[in-house]
């Protein structure tokens, strides 16, 4: 496992053995269906079209979609994450895969681990980022460098903006964005949309309920200015 960054955000931090362990039921059984209304299905789909054999999977979660999603072929998996828990947890889920593990800050550029890779996922991480779309936006700049060419970003974020949402949508998001578990009460459609079609030439964004899956390939030419942070082992 390598080590890029020791910060750590309130929607990290909940991510405690306790949460994981009952993470599949309350997210991708209750609150996905009964309350985004986006089957879990839906996203694991995304996943079923888009995951390649040279994979990397950035906000593991509890690794359900890697675990369940259809790989091409025999993959190269990586896993990247802020949390060791739920860098653990997912691991342990996925481990026929033997996959690398990484601990990184995705909001501050991030220094390639081996090969490029030929798609990465980003599911559900967006909406628990701090800040607006536009800042969050940088995790597309700092994944570039480790996109192979000809690949392709994929993920699903739920918006709190420009989508339809439920009662019951709107009161757990606000609780989560107070309880600091979810950072997207200003997160748009279109600011999505702006901020992908600044960085892709080729991208696709479907709303299902209040979450948007989206893919994005075919970078375009300008890349920011990045400073790359070194990796260190973990003791």
């Amino acid at each position: 496992m390598t080590l890029q960054e020791d910060k750590d955000y309130d929607s990290q931090s909940v991510y405690s053995p306790l949460t994981l362990a009952i993470y599949d039921t309350l997210v991708l059984r209750i609150s996905n269906p009964a309350v985004w209304r986006c089957p879990t299905s839906r996203i694991l789909g995304i996943y079923d079209s888009y995951v390649s054999s040279n994979h990397l999977d950035v906000g593991v979660g509890t690794g359900w979609y890697l675990d369940h999603c259809r790989f091409p072929a025999a993959p190269r998996l990586a896993l990247m994450d802020l949390n060791h828990n739920a860098l653990r947890s997912a691991a342990k889920r996925v481990e026929r895969y033997a996959p690398e593990s990484h601990v990184a800050d995705v909001l501050q550029p991030v220094r390639p681990v081996g090969e490029p890779f030929a798609s990465i996922g980003l599911t559900y991480l967006l909406h628990c980022l701090p800040g607006n779309m536009p800042g969050k936006a940088r995790v597309f700049d700092h994944m570039l460098p480790l996109l192979a060419p000809g690949g392709v970003i994929f993920g699903a974020t739920i918006l709190a903006e420009g989508v339809v949402r439920s009662g019951a949508a709107v009161r757990l998001m606000a609780f989560y964005n107070r309880k600091g578990i979810f950072g997207n009460a200003t997160d748009s459609l279109d600011d999505l949309r702006a901020e992908l079609t600044k960085r892709f030439d080729k991208v696709d964004i479907t709303v299902v309920g209040c979450v948007a899956l989206f893919v994005a390939s075919a970078p375009r030419s300008f890349r920011p200015v990045l400073q790359q942070v070194p990796a260190q082992k973990t003791t």
